[in-house]
């Protein structure tokens, strides 16, 4: 980058970040709060200018009913879809302060494990208030949606998504509890090369709490195999949900029917499951485990209620 680029951009991001500290802070008392990664953040008292960096957080928000303070969303913000139409500020590994600082927000709620820490930094460079979440499981879900609760006013809200949540869950529990078996899953997030889950992953705890074996569980968070690997391996079932989002899936699914010496290609257990309700840490992960025990017990379907 140029020299002279660069000095464009800086004097663009100073002109934006006045206009900000005037706009945003004039009408709103500020109040310090600390936020699920432990960090202390001066948050305006009522914040109604609201920037997501993540397409989990935005769906949190939509969640709490807080959807008319969002004025920015990351890219993929798809759920619910009246999130498509508001302004994108990027991919949440690849955000645009620029487009951030112009949306004019008085808070910023960011996602620890994605965002950069260097995008955050220069947010609050700029004079503006960065609150994070850190949903790494179900629980973690959880406790983000009760804090943005708090942080936004809405605690009742929260309180009704975490009941409904926890409910479910435990119905999922009691279903479970009826079956003796524990399948076997492998579970692809990439097509080219083939990539899975690990322990440290939301999905294995999906996995686990679905009743079923990730096979693939280890210390390395997203390992990758060969199709040999994982024919030892030996999965009897295998859920397909990849990240790259213009896959052929049918296509995958009609390459793995090739390997009849995999049980889930025998059995016919081979499933495409829809990618964003897999890959996002919202409150929407306990529909992701309702629809993987349908694949994991297909027999508790069959039961009478």
């Amino acid at each position: 980058m140029r020299i002279l680029d660069r000095r464009h951009i800086l004097l663009s991001l100073l002109i934006i970040a006045a206009l900000v500290g005037r706009a945003g802070w004039a009408d709103a008392g500020r109040r310090t709060v600390i936020d699920p990664t432990g960090r202390s953040v001066q948050a305006p008292s009522d914040p109604r200018r609201i920037v997501s960096l993540a397409p989990s957080v935005t769906e949190m928000i939509y969640a709490l009913k807080q959807e008319d303070r969002l004025v920015g969303v990351a890219r993929f913000s798809n759920y619910p879809p009246a999130a498509r139409k508001l302004p994108q500020v990027g991919s949440y590994i690849q955000l645009d302060v620029e487009r951030i600082a112009a949306l004019q927000p008085d808070l910023v709620i960011a996602i620890k494990d994605g965002n950069p820490l260097t995008t955050v930094e220069q947010l609050q460079a700029i004079g503006l208030p960065v609150y994070a979440v850190n949903p790494l499981d179900m629980q973690g879900v959880m406790q983000s949606m009760r804090a943005l609760g708090d942080l936004l006013g809405a605690r009742a809200q929260a309180d009704a998504v975490v009941g409904d949540m926890q409910a479910r869950i435990s119905k999922t529990k009691a279903r479970l509890a009826r079956t003796s078996g524990r399948p076997k899953v492998f579970f692809q997030i990439g097509v080219s090369p083939i990539v899975s889950v690990g322990s440290h992953t939301f999905i294995h705890t999906l996995i686990e709490l679905a009743g079923g074996i990730n096979v693939a569980a280890g210390p390395t968070p997203y390992p990758r195999y060969s199709r040999e690997q994982i024919i030892g391996l030996a999965p009897e079932v295998l859920v397909i949900s990849s990240m790259e989002r213009f896959a052929q899936f049918e296509q995958v699914k009609a390459e793995w029917m090739q390997w009849p010496a995999i049980p889930a290609v025998r059995n016919k257990a081979i499933f495409l499951a829809p990618p964003d309700l897999f890959e996002r840490p919202s409150p929407r992960l306990v529909e992701a485990l309702e629809l993987l025990v349908r694949y994991l017990h297909p027999q508790l379907d069959q039961e009478r209620p």
